[in-house]
């Protein structure tokens, strides 16, 4: 019995205590049961009876107890206690708690699927670096955690569209297209200019292209390297992202903003709407009705558009394409975008609550030989992405940046991120996943056959090692969605450290499954074998939502 049948289970005593008039209440559309933190208290607890006992003008032990008496007799429960003020401390039959790994093994890849976010158009932009270079080390960490949540909202239903914003309409992509035109004709760098070995790199290949732009008036050439350097960057950035298991849907460019008659459009629909004024020659947007810390101008009084026209006719045009979530992930220095955006929905006619999320992401530091690495793009000296993955390789990057929340700085230590011991949280995971591998390959090298879970006797899992991992499988979906809904894909990994692999590592240590020398084959080894294939299909599909491998070999 999983959390979620155990919650419906007590939702389904509360609605039978109502029809029987026992409880003058409206039954909850759906009960939380969690796992206690005193393992004495039973398997799972819930405080429906303290949450009901106000509206039902009953004290919360009658409640409690009212609904224990009709739990004891459900099919899967064990025992019911009713401890403290009211609280439910509920225990699974043996046989119904050894299901979940049969429930496990029918669902196979589909384990862990939910319908939380059914129906849910989502429009995921991330990364969306200035297309000014490789993709650096803050980048890098959306494109774990942005790829990530998208796989997680699509295991929980959504329809997802993962998108890259380019930004090649901004005064960094023509510095950056006046730094290749100052290296190819040995001038000296515009101020602010981008410094990297890769813009020289650049710069000769769009020479080799066109050997005539260097005798070309100044604006013509820069035409030129704004021209050819926008795709060499756009392709080397792609293929630095789908080396690292990262694809877009959508590479949208805010040029298009421009040349489709976006912008003019949005600055129609958000008149109409009644938020933009004039003043001193400049078009405003009244954001500051609607939480903003002050108006923005659309349009200066030159005449000329601001980005934040760009920020709306894009949020608009997201909206125009059918998409009723946007999702936004910023980098750190991102913080007074989020007012911005949300006040631009409100402004649009939309609910900033449902329709726009923005999150911000703090900074990652690369630690090498205990010294924290020097970052500046502009200066040439930054981690890329391709870095990263030469150093630490793909598993590792996308499971050490996915592990933590991005709210906080992370500190990515090189060290421990190569290291095959189980202080490496990655290698600590997939080693489980190879671990449960290995049982069953050498069950099937002695000759024992892979068992059919039809006919396992489940109740012989009875052992407090085989109990604790059943329990932490059952929670994977749960996990799943909660990672899903809060954005926070760091959730999984951690549900796999400290619940899966803590729990497998565990039942290996106290828990014989084959037998050794002359030893006949044990009643327990079938059973065991499967609670083996179970965890390795839970860990196999957590690290799969983490874009990680789970190797049958390490």
């Amino acid at each position: 019995m999983t959390p979620s049948e155990l919650g419906a289970a007590v939702r389904a005593a509360v609605v039978a205590a109502v029809d029987a008039g026992e409880l003058a209440v409206a039954p909850p559309a759906e009960v939380a049961v969690e796992r206690p933190r005193v393992k004495e208290h039973g398997d799972y607890a819930t405080s429906i009876a303290l949450q009901l006992a106000k509206p039902a003008g009953r004290p919360p032990r009658e409640v409690a107890e009212l609904l224990a008496a009709r739990l004891r007799e459900v099919d899967g429960i064990d025992a019911v206690e009713v401890a403290g003020p009211g609280f439910l401390n509920l225990r699974l039959a043996q046989a119904s708690l050894g299901a979940v790994a049969v429930q496990v093994l029918a669902a196979g890849e589909a384990y862990g699927t939910n319908d939380s976010a059914a129906g849910q158009r989502v429009n995921l932009e991330f990364v969306s670096a200035n297309p000014t270079g490789p993709i650096h080390i803050g980048g890098v960490r959306w494109a774990a955690v942005g790829d990530a949540l998208g796989r997680l909202l699509e295991a929980s239903g959504a329809e997802v569209a993962r998108e890259y914003y380019v930004n090649d309409a901004g005064n960094q992509f023509d510095l950056f297209a006046a730094s290749m035109l100052a290296r190819a004709t040995g001038r000296k760098l515009p101020e602010g200019g981008y410094q990297g070995d890769y813009v020289a790199d650049y710069a000769a290949r769009i020479v080799a292209e066109r050997p005539d732009v260097s005798e070309l008036p100044e604006e013509q050439a820069l035409a030129v390297f704004r021209e050819r350097g926008l795709p060499l960057v756009i392709d080397e950035i792609r293929a630095s992202l789908s080396s690292f298991g990262v694809e877009f849907e959508v590479w949208f460019s805010e040029q298009s903003l421009e040349l489709s008659g976006a912008r003019e459009q949005a600055l129609k629909t958000l008149r109409a709407q009644g938020h933009v004024y004039d003043q001193d020659g400049a078009v405003w947007l009244r954001t500051s009705d609607f939480g903003d810390d002050k108006d923005r101008v659309l349009v200066k009084s030159d005449g000329a558009s601001t980005y934040f026209l760009s920020d709306a006719a894009y949020y608009l045009d997201k909206r125009g394409r059918g998409f009723d979530h946007c999702l936004y992930m910023l980098g750190a220095d991102h913080h007074g975008y989020v007012g911005r955006l949300k006040a631009i929905a409100a402004c649009a006619g939309d609910d900033p609550a449902t329709t726009i999320d923005v999150r911000i992401g703090q900074l990652v530091n690369v630690v090498k030989d205990g010294q924290v690495l020097r970052q500046s793009k502009r200066l040439g000296q930054y981690t890329s992405l391709d870095d990263l993955v030469s150093l630490v390789g793909v598993d590792a990057a996308r499971y050490l940046l996915a592990r933590s929340s991005v709210d906080s700085t992370l500190d990515l230590d090189i060290e421990q991120a190569t290291r095959q011991s189980s202080d490496n949280p990655v290698f600590y995971v997939q080693y489980a996943a190879t671990r449960a591998a290995s049982v069953l390959r050498n069950a099937a090298d002695m000759g024992i056959a892979e068992p059919d879970p039809a006919s396992v006797d489940l109740s012989l899992l009875a052992h407090p090692r085989e109990n604790e991992l059943l329990l932490a499988l059952a929670e994977f979906p749960a996990v799943v969605a909660t990672a899903a809904e809060l954005r926070e894909p760091h959730r999984v990994a951690r549900y796999l450290e400290e619940k899966v692999a803590k729990s497998a590592q565990r039942f290996w240590d106290d828990c014989q499954v084959l037998p050794k020398g002359d030893e006949e084959v044990a009643p327990t080894t079938a059973p065991r074998l499967l609670l083996w294939r179970a965890t390795r299909t839970v860990l196999e599909n957590g690290l799969r939502l983490l874009g990680v491998n789970a190797p049958e070999r390490m």
